[in-house]
């Protein structure tokens, strides 16, 4: 509620009247399936209850008025009817002018309007706070201007923009789920075709989510240089996408494949069979087969694929003496910082949340972020 209060707040000071209405887009958090999506494989995400929220109302002119009200009130104001351009000294403007963008691409025809933003997603923790804007700023057009996009195609338009206008080479995963999120579910993403598989979280368990608070500095680099190596790991299958590599056809072909390109691949194709495995065991309520799935993820992220830190391990490890088989705890996101995500009993919350900040800051010199979810609804209008 504070944050509704805050976006009508904020546009009536901004624009002297309420807004017509307010769209909420949430973030999310991957439970397995690490660096699958541009393999074109399986992921495991959710929407957490952590969004962007977006106020609207519409305009007679053909001009589009924003406010970033997390940005100490910074503006962007431009028109439909010129090119529209990417702007270095705030990056935020550059995420709705990108749908925008998209949206124009495909010919729509849009209504001049002022909106407000805020959203309370931990920005740099690899919650996607970026995907939850695109995609509210998608779905207030739509719903502005009776658009009649799909919930899909709202996704692959955030996605564009990202791809086309901000220039990032994101996968489909983080505006998927934002888009098309269920209550209380977590949904298994074929990153091929785009068919949802919903799956259900055990009654009884909560998502948390604690950031390292590692700055994530090589992620860009770094993440370039694992898709080329999956790249070319591909090619000497001479399949398009890790994804059609079976474990056996790798286990018998992995040694004429270089030590370090063998180690990446050994990872993605592992992985997408950990992801399939733990869609079922959710599914079942399999809490011990959930929490051996998301230790070998981790531990194939940190031992194959390279991409964990000693910070990240140490909560990891530290969650885990916790949890033991009662739940799971793995790295999610990107890498090289960030987050880790432990699906944990309602009654071990407290336990959990005590140990890391007993010990992580004496470990690390860092304090953690905290934040806990149930499986929230994707975007829609509140």
């Amino acid at each position: 509620m504070e944050l509704i209060d805050k976006v009508n707040t904020g546009f009536a000071e901004t624009f002297s009247h309420a807004p017509d209405f307010i769209v909420q887009a949430p973030g999310r958090v991957n439970l397995i399936g690490e660096h699958t999506d541009y393999n074109d494989g399986f992921v495991l995400p959710c929407c957490i209850d952590y969004s962007a929220l977006i106020a609207v109302s519409r305009r007679d002119d053909n001009q589009v008025k924003v406010v970033a009200l997390d940005y100490e009130g910074q503006t962007d104001v431009f028109a439909l009817d010129e090119p529209l351009v990417f702007i270095e000294d705030k990056m935020w403007a550059n995420y709705i002018r990108g749908v925008v963008s998209e949206l124009a691409k495909r010919g729509h025809s849009l209504s001049g309007c002022n909106i407000a933003v805020t959203g309370n997603v931990p920005q740099g923790a690899g919650l996607s706070s970026s995907a939850a804007l695109e995609v509210g700023i998608a779905y207030a057009f739509n719903h502005l201007c009776s658009l009649n996009i799909n919930n899909k195609d709202i996704a692959l338009i955030s996605q564009a923009a990202e791809n086309n206008f901000v220039g990032c080479a994101c996968g489909i995963m983080d505006q998927l789920i934002s888009s098309c999120g269920e209550d209380k579910m977590a949904l298994g993403i074929d990153c091929r075709s785009l068919e949802l598989t919903g799956v259900h979280i055990p009654d009884g368990m909560t998502i948390m989510m604690i950031n390292s608070n590692v700055k994530r500095g090589l992620v860009d680099s770094e993440y370039n240089v694992r898709r080329e190596q999956c790249e070319e790991a591909a090619k000497h299958f001479n399949v398009s996408h890790l994804r059609d590599v079976s474990i056996a056809l790798f286990e018998s072909h992995k040694h004429e494949l270089s030590p370090v390109v063998a180690k990446r691949a050994e990872h993605i194709v592992y992985e997408n069979q950990r992801t399939l495995d733990a869609m079922q065991a959710f599914n079942s309520s399999n809490i011990s087969q959930i929490s051996s799935l998301m230790a070998a993820s981790h531990e194939s992220m940190k031992s194959l694929f390279e991409i964990t830190t000693a910070e990240i391990d140490y909560l990891v490890e530290i969650i885990h003496e916790v949890l033991g088989s009662q739940g799971g705890v793995r790295m999610t996101g990107g890498g090289f910082g960030g987050c880790i995500v432990a699906l944990v009993p309602d009654d071990l919350v407290a336990s959990v949340t005590s140990v890391v900040e007993q010990k992580y800051q004496t470990f690390s010199g860092l304090k953690e972020s905290i934040y806990i979810s149930q499986p929230v609804k994707g975007v829609a209008v509140i």
